[in-house]
Order: structure tokens, then C-alpha cells, then sequence
């Protein structure tokens, strides 16, 4: 014990010398298993020392199980929260750094009109549904190119979701009323297509990924069990043409953005029921993204903009928030303090949500920007 705390105090000396340097440790366990992580606390209390993997999930390990453990010094890992843009008449993905608001590099090419767009939850890839050419692009985040060739799916692909452990990506496949299922580590299609219901649009699986909610142009919202990839043969009665679908943290609530009909539905997940009467929110809604705190949810209204709405009470918050002309989709930051709003101009306007005041001047992108996704880039 004594030569590990003098061995983690050396290291911490030289931590404290340098700015973006961390200590690292490999250890072997009793059961023989070997990982290495970035130290994050050291509870001498308890005996323990926890670290986080590639991935930043934290790991704490007993001192006891400990077999041996070596500590080296080196740079930590940056972080990046990018936002990923799909411009259909472009056939490209824009990059956008949250952090200064600028978009980086060139555009991504990618397949024709591409539409649906969905991060893994480790950051290192990004699915692109192409609806003008049935299939799915995949970039690679480390250097923001394509990933080998396209991936052929169903007739007009458009929404894309990706299960929370990352294993599996969804695809809306509007031309053919079906789900394609892909496996993330291969990138290839598993099994047949699901049955969903009359030209499905938009796709959110429930946090603990047993459920997928899809929004039909029939008025209704199909559900998919997950765990064997079949219907649930179940249609829940929704407003008019259902065009986005959000799923609150705790999974108890599904919000559904109704295009022609300027509502948005409430579906309680436990009874798959309607819960409530619609929301009233005007214009042609077509993009909702609910808070990581779950206490909004901020809807384009596609009459240049946001509504927020209140979950607690499933009422409008304030005013219409302006942004950009013909704003189609939105997305939150990680941390929910910002929202981002693709505008059909071709730009991407930005939302303080604490004031729910727009930040700074509309970000150029591409042309007809559709879909938006954000997440942590390492």
C-alpha cells in the first residue's frame, strides 16, 4: 500500500506541472483481467481507486482485487461536442463545434438526400440515412470521412435511431413501411425488415433500448420490441401526420410532433395510450428534442419558430422563440444548455436555453440542412 500511494503521489506532482495531463493506470486483477484507465479519485477510506474508460464510463476497483498496478503520465484525451448536419440538396454532412459555433472542414459527401442522422453513444460514428439512394453512410468521427461503402436498407430511408449500449441502428424505411435493422460493429443489415405502419417517418427508442417508437403519416405511432425485432401490433392514435418523435430520460413519455395538424401528442409508454388532449402549438411542426433533464421539450414549429413546452405540466413555456426561415429540426447539447435549429435557408440558429434567447448570428451550412444530431466526440 505504501509504495502505491508514494507511486500515485509522484504522479500527481507531475500532473500539477502541466496543463492537459493526466494520470493514467494499468491494473491486473485477481480474476486476471487487465485495463488501463484515466485516474478520476483515489478514496483511501475505503480502500478504492476509480478511473474511467475509453468510453468515460467510470470504473471503481477494490485495492484487494488488486494484483498489480503500474501508473504512467500522458495527455488526456480531448473532448469535442459536435453537432452533425445533413444538407439533402447537397448530398453532404456539415460539422458543426459547439464550442465556437463554426462549422469545421468541408462538407461530408455522403448518398443522395440524406435526411435521418444518428451518433453512437461512444461518439466514433455517425449513420446517415440517404432516402434518394435506400441506403445508410457511416462516418468516421475520428477523421470525418465515410466508413467503407453505403449500406443497402429499405425504399426511401429517412429516420435513424441508434440503441443506448450502441450495438444496433434503426432505419425508417418510408417507401417500404419498414424498419431496417443494422449491426453497428459490422455494418451490415441483420435480419428481415419489421413491419411498421403506412409511410413511417421518424424513430426514438426508449432509454433502457427494449422499445422503438415510429411515427406513421396514418395517424398513428407503431411500437418495436427491440429485444426480438418484431411489431407489437399496436397503433396508438396520434394527431395528423406525426412527423418527429422525442422519449423523456425516465422513458415514461413519448412526445410526437403532428405536421398538419400544429400539436403535439403525449403517449404515456407504459399503456401505449394517448395521455391527454394534444398540445396546441401552431404552424407545421416537424422536430422535437426534449431537455437531458427532462423538464422541456423545444418544437420547430415550422413558422421560422420554437415553442417550448413544459413537461410537468404539458403546457406552452413563454413565447414562440424567433430563429431562421423554415427551421425543420432541433437538437440539445449534452449538457442542455443549448438547443440548435436547422433552418431550410442553409443555416443552423442557436438557442441559450436558460434565456430561450437565440445566441449570436445563424451559422452557414449546406443547402436544405434537414436533421441535426449532437453528441461527445473523443
Amino acid at each position: 500500500m505504501m509504495n502505491f500511494l508514494f507511486d500515485l503521489l509522484l504522479n500527481l506532482l507531475k500532473v500539477k506541472k502541466g496543463k492537459g495531463i493526466c494520470i493514467f493506470f494499468t491494473v491486473t486483477l485477481l480474476n486476471s483481467l487487465t485495463i488501463t484507465l484515466k485516474l478520476n479519485a483515489f478514496n483511501p477510506f475505503d480502500n478504492t481507486i476509480t478511473g474511467v474508460d475509453a468510453n468515460n464510463i467510470p470504473i471503481t476497483i477494490k485495492l484487494d482485487d488488486i494484483v498489480s498496478i503500474k501508473f504512467a503520465v500522458g495527455p488526456c484525451q480531448s473532448c469535442k461536442i459536435l453537432a452533425y448536419v445533413t444538407n439533402r440538396n447537397d448530398n453532404t454532412v456539415s460539422v458543426i463545434d459547439t464550442a465556437t459555433n463554426t462549422v469545421l472542414g468541408s462538407p461530408i459527401p455522403v448518398g443522395l438526400s440524406p435526411i435521418g442522422v444518428a451518433i453512437t453513444p461512444n461518439g466514433s460514428k455517425v449513420y446517415v440515412a440517404n432516402a434518394g439512394s435506400n441506403t445508410v453512410s457511416v462516418i468516421d468521427t475520428a477523421t470525418n470521412t465515410v466508413l467503407g461503402g453505403p449500406i443497402p436498407v429499405g425504399l426511401n430511408p429517412i429516420g435513424i435511431a441508434i440503441t443506448p449500449d450502441g450495438t444496433r441502428a434503426y432505419v425508417v424505411n418510408a417507401g417500404s413501411n419498414t424498419l431496417s435493422v443494422i449491426n453497428t460493429t459490422t455494418d451490415t443489415v441483420i435480419g428481415s425488415p419489421i413491419p411498421a405502419g403506412v409511410a413511417p417517418f421518424e424513430i426514438a427508442i426508449t432509454p433502457d433500448g427494449t422499445r422503438a417508437y415510429v411515427t406513421n403519416f396514418d395517424s398513428t405511432v407503431s411500437v418495436i420490441d427491440t429485444t426480438t425485432n418484431t411489431s407489437l401490433g399496436i397503433s396508438i392514435p396520434v394527431g395528423s401526420v406525426p412527423f418527429d418523435i422525442a422519449i423523456t430520460p425516465d422513458g415514461t413519455r413519448a412526445y410526437v410532433a403532428n405536421f398538419a395538424q400544429g400539436t403535439v401528442s403525449v403517449i404515456n409508454t407504459t399503456t401505449n395510450t394517448p395521455l391527454g388532449s394534444p398540445i396546441p402549438i401552431g404552424g407545421v411542426p416537424s422536430g422535437i428534442a426534449i431537455t437531458p433533464d427532462g423538464t422541456r421539450a423545444y418544437v420547430v414549429n415550422g413558422i421560422n419558430t420554437i415553442s417550448v413546452i413544459d413537461i410537468a405540466t404539458n403546457t406552452v413555456l413563454g413565447s414562440p422563440i424567433p430563429v431562421g426561415v423554415a427551421p425543420l429540426d432541433v437538437a440539445i447539447t449534452p449538457d442542455g444548455t443549448r438547443a440548435y435549429v436547422t433552418n431550410a435557408e442553409g443555416t443552423v440558429s442557436v438557442i441559450d436555453t436558460t434565456t430561450n434567447t437565440v445566441l449570436g448570428s445563424p451559422i452557414p451550412v449546406g443547402s436544405f440542412p434537414f436533421r441535426i444530431a449532437i453528441g461527445t466526440i473523443c
